[in-house]
C-alpha cells in the first residue's frame, strides 16, 4: 500500500460516514440541535465539507468547488460565500439550513471526487511540501491533510452521535 491508498482509504472512510449520518434524515432532524449552543447535522456535515473543500483546493492549486459548481448559490447561505463554519457563531449554526439531505451528499460527493483526484497523484515526497507558512513550524502537506482527515472524522462522528440521540427520541 502507498500513501495515496493509505490517504484514499481514509477520506473515503469519512464519505461512508457522511452517507450513513445523512441518509434518510428530513430536514427536522438535519436542523435538530440537542440544546440551543449544539451544533446541527446539517451544519457539521457543511462544515467539514468546507474545511476539506478549502485545504484541498489550497493545496492542490485548485478553485475550491464550492466556488467552481456554484454550491454556494445553490446554499445560498446568509453569510460570506468562502465562510467554512470555523469560529462561526451559534446564531450562524442556525443558518445553515437546507431543504433535503440531498444537498449535503451532492456537495460532499463532489468535493470528495475532487480530494480522491488530487490524492491519486502524491508520493510519500510530495508529503513534505510546505503548504502553510502562517503557522511556526510550517504545515507540511503531509500533515495538513491528516488535519482535515481527522477534524472531518471527528465532526462526522458527531453528527452520528446526534443522528442516535435523536433516534432514541
Amino acid at each position: 500500500m502507498n500513501v495515496a491508498d493509505i490517504l484514499t482509504d481514509g477520506y473515503s472512510r469519512i464519505q461512508e460516514s457522511v452517507h450513513a449520518a445523512l441518509e434518510g434524515l428530513e430536514p427536522d432532524d438535519l436542523h435538530a440541535r440537542l440544546d440551543d449552543g449544539a451544533n446541527s447535522i446539517a451544519w457539521l456535515v457543511w462544515h467539514l465539507t468546507r474545511v476539506q473543500d478549502d485545504h484541498i483546493a489550497d493545496a492542490a492549486g485548485t478553485e475550491q468547488i464550492w466556488f467552481a459548481q456554484d454550491w454556494a448559490g445553490r446554499f445560498d447561505l446568509p453569510f460570506t460565500e468562502g465562510a467554512t463554519g470555523y469560529g462561526q457563531s451559534s446564531k450562524e449554526v442556525a443558518a445553515v439550513r437546507v431543504g433535503s439531505a440531498d444537498l449535503l451528499l451532492g456537495y460532499y460527493d463532489a468535493v470528495h471526487e475532487h480530494t480522491l483526484g488530487f490524492l491519486r497523484g502524491l508520493d510519500g515526497h510530495a508529503l513534505d511540501r510546505i503548504v502553510d507558512e502562517a503557522w511556526s513550524p510550517p504545515v507540511t502537506l503531509g500533515v495538513r491533510l491528516v488535519s482535515v482527515l481527522s477534524d472531518d472524522l471527528q465532526h462526522i462522528g458527531q453528527a452520528a452521535f446526534v443522528r442516535g440521540v435523536l433516534e432514541r427520541r
